[in-house]
């Protein structure tokens, strides 16, 4: 068994092949997918953070409703950027949706990927420390959020408050028991997922990682995953460690995804360069019938690795094209690979 879920990048377009025209449209499309992935029997809910761009950037309203309305799903992102928050409020806004959503909340969270404007954290009022990067900051504010999500209270008490305080130091409010054991650390390198085993998060590995031993993309990512792993074993941490791996995969069983995915030949990886120095390597999409599905799927090694499969969906085209892309994988491909 593997628990599958969707990531949706949230994109919107004003432009005539698309369902998703404004931010509205996403929006709520994104929680009518939620509720349709919940019916399937789908496991998670994702959806990935940009700022600066048409795209979701504001998660905590979103997930909130989609708690709302579903029963079941897990309900995360993939991911937060951490250069742009207040880690204080953001555990306020985290503990509410999580609340709302009944202890349902996976939020991943990261020092964040190049974003569409120069160092967009400083319009967000946000500066660094003397000697820092922009990295170390993103990681700096995750601990801060990880060490107030644990809900001990490191505020001193107003003496003649609005309302009577309990004793000792507040804590932030509403606290949401367990969401700190629920937090996964979006990972490009082998070195950050190390770290993120060593600080007790859960590991996201998208659909690139930073290109560190000139290998094929997936056994990379699944040298990364035995990484964190080990890290995680010998920091002594509690339970067992969960890991999630995103891919784009298509089953074409009709004319309609043969028009949008049959054209998709390229079966290699790609490499890119996604800051100054750092050499990238992104995985290749999958769309094929489904026996064929099966035959290359089986071949990668980073799936058999993780715990949990978040399907990338093509949001633009419309929440009933996406629930059939997402029905198609759970019919026609999982059976197959022993995913159900």
């Amino acid at each position: 068994m593997k628990k599958l879920g969707f990531l949706s990048f949230g994109h919107w377009s004003n432009h005539p092949a698309y369902q998703a025209r404004t931010a509205s449209d996403t929006l709520l499309q994104s929680i009518d997918l939620a509720v349709a992935a919940e019916d399937l029997g789908l496991d998670g809910a994702y959806f990935r953070v940009h700022h600066f761009a048409k795209q979701l950037g504001s998660p905590f309203p979103l997930l909130a409703a989609v708690g709302a309305k579903t029963n079941r799903i897990e309900i995360g992102t993939g991911v937060i950027d951490m250069r742009y928050e207040n880690p204080l409020y953001m555990v306020e806004d985290a503990g509410a949706a999580d609340l709302i959503s009944e202890g349902r909340l996976q939020l991943g969270i990261s020092r964040g990927s190049p974003e569409q404007v120069i160092d967009g954290w400083r319009y967000f009022g946000h500066e660094l420390k003397d000697g820092e990067t922009d990295a170390d900051m993103g990681r700096r504010k995750a601990l801060e959020f990880l060490d107030k999500l644990i809900g001990q209270g490191f505020a001193e008490p107003n003496p003649y408050p609005m309302f009577p305080n309990p004793p000792g130091l507040l804590r932030l409010e509403p606290y949401a028991p367990g969401l700190r054991d629920r937090i996964w650390w979006g990972a490009a390198s082998n070195a950050t997922a190390i770290w993120a085993a060593e600080q007790g998060m859960h590991l996201q590995s998208s659909t690139l990682k930073y290109d560190e031993n000139g290998k094929p993309f997936h056994i990379q990512q699944a040298e990364q995953i035995r990484l964190y792993r080990e890290a995680w074993k010998k920091a002594g941490h509690a339970g067992e460690p969960r890991v999630s791996v995103s891919r784009s995969i298509f089953a074409i069983t009709n004319d309609q995804d043969r028009l949008y995915f049959g054209h998709e030949n390229d079966k290699g990886d790609k490499i890119g360069v996604i800051e100054a120095d750092k050499r990238a390597i992104f995985g290749r999409s999958f769309a094929a019938e489904p026996d064929q599905l099966i035959k290359e799927l089986a071949q990668d090694e980073a799936i058999q690795e993780a715990d949990t499969l978040l399907l990338t969906i093509p949001n633009t085209l419309g929440v009933d094209y996406n629930v059939h892309v997402l029905s198609s994988i759970l019919e026609h491909v999982a059976p197959g690979l022993g995913w159900r």
